[in-house]
């Protein structure tokens, strides 16, 4: 099982931050490194949010091994062909290490404070089809011709689909989300992995399930789409070490306030060992109650799994997964 750290450095990182944090993630043998993206889903902190695809791009050079992406770019943040560009040029410069993460968006709250126009669901799924179409076309248009794409939301005309990535026929772009129906057509259609998040393994064995259903129902086999899920982390030696962290990390992870719609699962955010509504499944305890659970996303299917982090500094967690828990999950 693949261990990648996910974190979220629009509550307040610079980037010599998630350099240290990366690096120190490389050296201690985790499979990657990805960040969320967003600009504000908590409470802002100094130095404030950063570019998620910017940092990459730093990191790309900063980093030798690790697997870099973003757990998800949402898709009105950036239209599809600077994105492509964008991303396909990090990829070179990682020496093909990047993978997209693209998802519907969410969180009002930060699209108002930055000026992004934000739309309802239908609409950001639209476009979300569209994107996942038009960069995945780009990427693997034969060098010499063009691509063209005329859809309800965008239109590319005569486009030279240049730069292309390093990794062919394209990077892996994963897809994430719980939907029953469109996610796992658009997940099985166009992406390499389905990314379901903050659900106990018997969920994410269903929603697995439903992807592999839309791969069969396309002609795809279900064995080339990638599972992965996504926990919380929190880890401690002992109870008193738990508690700590816990506490810590509640104080660094505050929502907006007023909460956007989108955030009332932030309910669960109590003190150890509150973190009540997820204990069964977030990967929340002791490097042994660690283990068993996330054993039980691989027997769910998951071959990969991002642990959700917040406090960047906090180094010495990371080496405790990485002695303590990932010997274990080989």
């Amino acid at each position: 099982m693949e261990l990648v750290i996910d974190v979220e450095p629009e509550l307040g990182a610079s980037y010599d931050d998630l350099m240290t944090l990366a690096q120190a993630v490389e050296r201690l043998g985790f499979h990657g490194f990805f960040l969320a993206d967003h600009y504000l889903m908590g409470e802002q902190k100094l130095p404030g949010p950063t570019d998620a695809w910017t940092t990459i791009a730093g990191l790309a050079r900063d980093t030798k091994r690790l697997r870099l992406g973003t757990l998800v770019s949402p898709v009105t943040f950036r239209r599809p062909g600077p994105l492509a560009v964008a991303v396909a040029q990090i990829d070179a410069m990682s020496g093909g290490r990047v993978e997209l993460g693209l998802g519907a968006g969410h969180g009002e709250l930060e699209h108002r404070a930055y000026g992004i126009p934000f739309y309802d669901v239908g609409g950001r799924f639209d476009r979300l089809e569209e994107q996942l179409e038009i960069i995945r076309g780009l990427w693997t248009t034969p060098v010499g011709e063009t691509y063209s794409f005329n859809g309800k939301i965008y239109q590319l005309a005569d486009c030279p689909a240049l730069p292309k990535p390093v990794q062919q026929p394209c990077p892996p772009i994963v897809v994430g989300g719980r939907g029953p129906k469109r996610t796992p057509r658009l997940a099985a259609t166009f992406a390499d992995e389905l990314n379901v998040s903050y659900v106990p393994p018997p969920v994410a064995r269903e929603a697995f399930g439903r992807a592999q259903e839309a791969c069969e129902a396309i002609g795809r086999d279900p064995a080339s789409l990638r599972l992965s899920t996504t926990a919380l982390l929190c880890c401690g030696r002992d109870e008193r070490e738990l508690a700590q962290r816990s506490q810590r990390l509640l104080a660094r992870r505050q929502p907006v306030a007023p909460p956007a719609e989108e955030n009332k699962n932030l309910s669960y955010w109590k003190s150890y060992p509150g973190f009540s509504d997820v204990a069964g499944f977030a990967a929340v305890g002791t490097p042994d109650v660690l283990v068993e659970r996330l054993l039980a996303y691989r027997d769910a299917g998951a071959s990969r799994v991002y642990l959700h982090v917040y406090d960047v500094a906090d180094i010495e967690h990371f080496e405790l997964v990485a002695t303590q828990v990932m010997p274990h999950l080989v």
